[in-house]
């Protein structure tokens, strides 16, 4: 089957996992406590999941499944569905408005397509290697700033447990651009941040982590919007890199030096 083809049947599927999940979103949800917040996670995964594989993996015969939607690294040669059924999913239960439904096809450790969809807008990003991103249909572009000091820019965990190496990264990272950028958020999903960085509503996104999942989808938006996708140094990105940067392309060099001075660890 044709790429193009491919993307059709992914949207659809993402599309119908996002409905199940709004269905199942309340805007009062407050859990009470880790083993409710851990079931009520489990519950969202487990509600979409079926779906997501079956059709994902009809639409390309011969595809593998990642299971762990938070494992990093490279992966074995061939192609690759790296699913996330609820990105953002840490905010879903807490009745927050900011997760969706994602999934990446992989080939020989590239993102080739990759569907982002927000349940609660109707909002469905969509990218093709080479092809360009797209919002609705509507053709994205990245940022055309040159000045760090009128970006806005961000960063979060990329899930809970981090080492505390990668934390105080993070945290010295934050006071680096804090000095430098205009504004700085930290939020979590990674994905949210980075569908802002391919529109062009926001200006830098980084991150010291390689859980596929939250990155590859973004980085196939920012990249296919004309922006640039590199790890911290501006060395090239790629699943076994160690840390992440996605920015507009005229603050790349300002960003890395940020996030590689003197403050940074």
């Amino acid at each position: 089957m044709e790429t193009e083809a491919v993307l059709e049947r992914t949207v659809t599927a993402v599309r119908e996992a996002g409905e199940i999940l709004r269905r199942r979103y309340d805007v009062d949800a407050r859990p009470a406590g880790l083993e409710e917040i851990v079931r009520a996670i489990h519950a969202n995964d487990e509600a979409v999941l079926a779906l997501l594989r079956q059709s994902l993996l009809e639409a390309r015969p011969g595809a593998r499944w990642v299971e762990d939607e938070l494992a990093g690294g490279a992966l074995p040669d061939g192609e690759w569905w790296v699913v996330d059924t609820a990105e953002g999913n840490i905010n879903h239960i807490h009745g927050m408005g900011e997760w969706a439904v994602t999934a990446t096809l992989v080939r020989d450790n590239v993102p080739v397509l990759a569907v982002v969809h927000q349940p609660l807008t109707g909002d469905t990003y969509t990218a093709l290697r080479g092809g360009g991103a797209f919002l609705n249909g509507e053709v994205l572009r990245s940022s055309a700033k040159t000045d760090l000091g009128a970006a806005l820019v961000g960063t979060g965990q990329a899930k809970p447990g981090e080492d505390e190496e990668a934390l105080r990264r993070m945290g010295a990272s934050v006071t680096a651009m804090l000095l430098g950028a205009l504004v700085v958020r930290v939020s979590v999903p990674a994905t949210m941040q980075l569908i802002h960085v391919a529109a062009g509503r926001t200006d830098v996104f980084w991150q010291f982590s390689d859980v596929r999942s939250g990155l590859l989808p973004g980085a196939l938006l920012v990249a296919e919007a004309g922006g640039t996708v590199t790890d911290t140094r501006g060395e090239p990105w790629g699943l076994a890199s160690s840390d992440f940067l996605a920015c507009a392309s005229g603050l790349h060099a300002q960003a890395v030096g940020a996030l590689s001075g003197p403050g940074a660890l």
